[in-house]
């Protein structure tokens, strides 16, 4: 019997650092049961540079990502929420499960001040992809 992948949904302010962040990392942990997506509140134009650089250091390739807006759709359809700052005003509610973490907005950081914050990232990715698929 096989059981339908369950979607992750990041979200944060502008869908360029810390949502990125976290569906890039999710994806990355491979596991088939789980599939990432990513979006913003209000989207930026482009995926912040060091975020792209920090992930390009795991070997994850961000190139074809672009920041997008959160959707009411995105919400009904994810099985999980995951606001990357807490207090986001969504645009509908959650049908899944809802999880804040709270993480620093990098939109201003170089690569060096990134890997930390990516780093932290990932530790929450891979507890809440245990979970998931425990």
């Amino acid at each position: 019997m096989t059981t339908q992948p369950k979607t992750v949904l990041f979200i944060c302010t502008h869908n360029a650092g810390r949502s990125q962040l976290g569906a890039h990392l999710l994806t990355q942990v491979g596991d088939k049961c789980l599939v990432a997506m990513s979006a913003g509140i209000s989207p930026a134009e482009a995926i912040n540079p060091a975020i792209a650089a920090s992930l390009q250091e795991l070997g994850i390739d961000t190139s074809a990502a672009h920041p997008r807006a959160v959707t009411a759709g995105d919400l009904d359809a994810a099985d999980v929420v995951v606001l990357m700052k807490p207090g986001l005003s969504l645009p509908g509610p959650v049908r899944g499960e809802l999880v804040e973490w709270s993480f620093p907005d990098p939109s201003n950081w170089e690569a060096d001040g990134v890997r930390e914050l990516r780093d932290a990232v990932n530790e929450s990715v891979r507890g809440l992809a245990a979970r998931l698929t425990d």
